[in-house]
């Protein structure tokens, strides 16, 4: 594994619709293991392997919650909106990156509320997130003077570490950077096979899947596979997604239904390979793979992941042993794309 990759994935700053940095980085590391690559009109970094066989799209977003300036109050009090679903209940103290509108020159700041700001007794439930606010310590006119204007992004200022032991690793944007990551490392991996693979690396997922929808309908792909991450409940008996036990595909979330051939396709390999697969009914969220799968007139897709714990919070915690699983299903995947003859392979359910 490429540790020091995966690291500066996850430190990268790229919340949805300011996406630059973290494609940055990426286009850089894509460039060499790619025929052509281009950004479209939304965001999205489309990266083409040529070859022959199906095309096959992988999709992963770039794109990590956090927050968005709403209103300077005079008091230098920075009003916030949420970009994506993040928990509340975790941005109380905790520490910002704000970006500014001069280059290189970011400020920082702590989350607060009036009750812990002001010193006084804590309320018995959790303040609604239109309460919270930003304090940096200065006032509105000085706030301007350092570029802090409505419009600007926020995220948590969270380096990643390995957390209990060097298996574990800690991040503030593992969804969907440990995606990302795993394209990468398959484009390596597939750098010299003659499969047609789009590497996809999609812009606003956590906001509405858009990228997802604007750049497969430019690619128009046979079969697609959404790379991303899912919450682990491995807190409640018999869990279903359960954090360093390997992989997980979804069978069905709250908005889609994966392809059944596909589905048996991976389980197919998993058991070949000896790779632990999870698998996973949720009636909540969705993925990339839902806009996909109905592009133009429909897509062959599922979600191949890996389980993050504290997910859609300002840190999570994944195992590298189910990145590593994972990377290694989807490169068997890769290798061995499944063959359907007719639709009606595709849409049969197993026997």
């Amino acid at each position: 594994m490429d540790l020091v990759l995966l690291q500066r994935l996850l430190d990268a700053y790229g919340v949805s619709g300011f996406e630059e940095r973290i494609r940055t980085e990426i286009v850089n590391e894509m460039k060499s293991l790619v025929d052509e690559m281009h950004v479209d009109k939304l965001g999205n970094l489309i990266c083409h392997k040529k070859g022959k066989g199906p095309k096959i799209m992988l999709a992963a977003h770039m794109d990590e919650i956090g927050l968005i300036v709403k209103e300077i109050k005079e008091n230098g009090r920075i009003m916030f909106s949420l970009l994506g679903g993040i928990e509340p209940i975790t941005l109380i103290g905790q520490k910002v990156h704000i970006e500014t509108t001069i280059k290189n020159r970011p400020l920082h700041g702590i989350i607060s509320f009036s009750e812990l700001h002001d010193g006084k007794e804590i309320p018995d439930r959790m303040p609604k997130p239109d309460r919270l606010f930003v304090d940096t310590g200065i006032g509105k006119k000085e706030l301007v003077k350092k570029g802090v204007r409505i419009g600007n992004f926020i995220v948590a200022e969270e380096k990643s570490y390995f957390a209990g032991n060097n298996g574990i690793i800690s991040g503030k944007s593992l969804d969907d950077r440990i995606g990302c990551y795993i394209l990468i490392m398959l484009a390596r991996r597939m750098k010299k096979n003659l499969q047609e693979i789009y590497y996809v690396f999609t812009v606003q997922e956590e906001i509405g899947l858009y990228g997802a929808k604007t750049s497969a309908f430019e690619v128009g792909p046979d079969i697609a596979v959404a790379v991303d991450v899912t919450n682990a409940s491995d807190s409640e008996p018999n869990g279903a997604n359960i954090m360093g036990k390997g992989p997980f595909i979804t069978i069905k979330d709250s908005e889609m239904v994966s392809n059944r051939a596909l589905v048996d396709h991976f389980i197919n390999l998993s058991k070949a390979k000896k790779i632990p697969l999870q698998l996973e009914v949720t009636d909540f969220g969705t993925t990339d793979a839902m806009y996909i799968s109905i592009s133009r007139s429909g897509v062959p897709a599922t979600v191949i992941g890996v389980v993050v714990r504290n997910i859609h919070s300002t840190i999570g915690l994944a195992s590298l042993k189910d990145v590593e699983k994972c990377l290694a299903l989807l490169e068997a995947f890769l290798k061995k794309p499944p063959v359907f003859g007719t639709m009606k392979e595709l849409v049969t359910r197993r026997k």
